[in-house]
């Protein structure tokens, strides 16, 4: 799904840097967005007003600048904020989904009481690349018990076809290269 927003602010705040973390890769930086306070708050803003408030219960952000932009997208909401967290990094009971990246292999978990039944999660993370990741936190959410109504993503690498692994899910990307 793609909203209607001037992106402008958006693009001007992303930086480029190759080779990382591999050669080869051009890694989208968004820490330049996230220090400008009218790009930050502009990409909040678009991802809330994509879901609307009272429809959603918790937001999940995905370790570790899916959590930057999560917790506040949770505190307009008026939801609960659960962190995805690489393994070993959660104190408490947690469920494990593992998955393969552009550039390796990775494994996730979540708290196992993160959610109610029902939740109504939406799932919010920077990048959209392969859909490893994303569908990994998918998994996860289901098997808690909970509902993904969607996910959010800052950017999206189209060229990468991530969104396949994310059929029939609801998704919302703020900007695509």
């Amino acid at each position: 799904m793609r909203i209607e927003f001037d992106t402008a602010i958006l693009r001007r705040s992303i930086r480029d840097v190759p080779d990382f973390p591999t050669p080869g890769v051009i890694f989208k930086d968004i820490t330049p967005l996230l220090a400008d306070p009218a790009a930050f708050s502009s990409a909040v803003d678009a991802i809330v007003v994509s879901w609307g408030r009272g429809h959603i219960d918790k937001v999940v952000g995905i370790e570790a600048r899916g959590f930057i932009v999560a917790a506040p997208v949770a505190y307009h909401f008026g939801a609960g904020f659960v962190p995805l967290r690489k393994a070993g990094k959660l104190p408490w009971e947690t469920m494990s989904e593992s998955y393969a990246l552009e550039y390796g292999q990775e494994t996730l978990e979540i708290h196992a009481d993160a959610f109610a039944p029902g939740d109504r999660v939406l799932i919010v993370d920077d990048v959209l690349a392969t859909g490893g990741t994303a569908k990994a936190a998918c998994n996860l959410v289901e098997q808690a018990g909970a509902t993904v109504v969607g996910l959010a993503f800052v950017i999206e690498l189209s060229f990468l076809e991530g969104a396949r692994r994310l059929d029939g899910y609801d998704y919302v990307s703020l900007l695509e290269y």
